[in-house]
């Protein structure tokens, strides 16, 4: 009879404890919440420092770094002529091959107001139909009211091959030389 005593009092005490644990351990729905939302609070902290760090330090160290975003493939540097102006439409720019054989992409913007400009070959000219701003050649203004010269775009070639970067459009007051890629 002493075993059967024994198993009765065990069996009592898991019930006893089950329910201990459930009057323990109670968790309101207003402590879990305010639990969600203080991990939240803490999450969006976190994301703003991250945000404010990379402000701070992005850009430091390689700026030097040229690294292309857009890649036009013009073609041959055989197939243009020294002094010829060719329009890619598609890309958005003028390539010209100036007379010494030096390169330069030429943005279609007028530097005034945006309109496209167009090339006047019987007046070596590129000219703005809106208010009739013109530029030489080599992108450099001839004429009023365009406040600067036109925007030129990074020629890259290889292998007799010339490529335009029609990612990275450069601002500029006036032509320069430093902006003629030679092959």
């Amino acid at each position: 009879m002493k075993k059967k005593k024994i198993h009765k009092k065990n069996s009592l005490t898991k019930k006893e404890t089950s329910e201990e644990k459930v009057v323990k351990n109670p968790e309101s729905r207003r402590s879990f919440i305010k639990k969600i939302w203080g991990g939240l609070g803490i999450l969006a902290g976190v994301e703003f420092v991250a945000v404010i760090f990379g402000f701070l330090f992005s850009g430091k160290g390689n700026k030097n770094v040229y690294v292309p975003k857009h890649l036009v493939d013009a073609g041959s540097v055989n197939s243009y002529e020294p002094n010829s102006v060719t329009v890619f439409r598609g890309g958005r720019f003028y390539l010209t091959r100036l007379e010494d054989g030096g390169f330069i992409a030429l943005s279609l913007r007028c530097t005034h107001l945006g309109c496209s400009v167009e090339w006047e070959e019987d007046k070596d000219r590129f000219i703005c139909p809106c208010h009739s701003s013109a530029f030489s050649m080599n992108g450099d203004v001839q004429n009023p009211p365009a406040p600067k010269a036109l925007d030129y775009y990074p020629i890259i070639i290889e292998k007799g091959n010339i490529k335009v970067d029609v990612g990275t459009r450069v601002q500029r007051d006036r032509f320069s030389n430093e902006q003629i890629v030679y092959v």
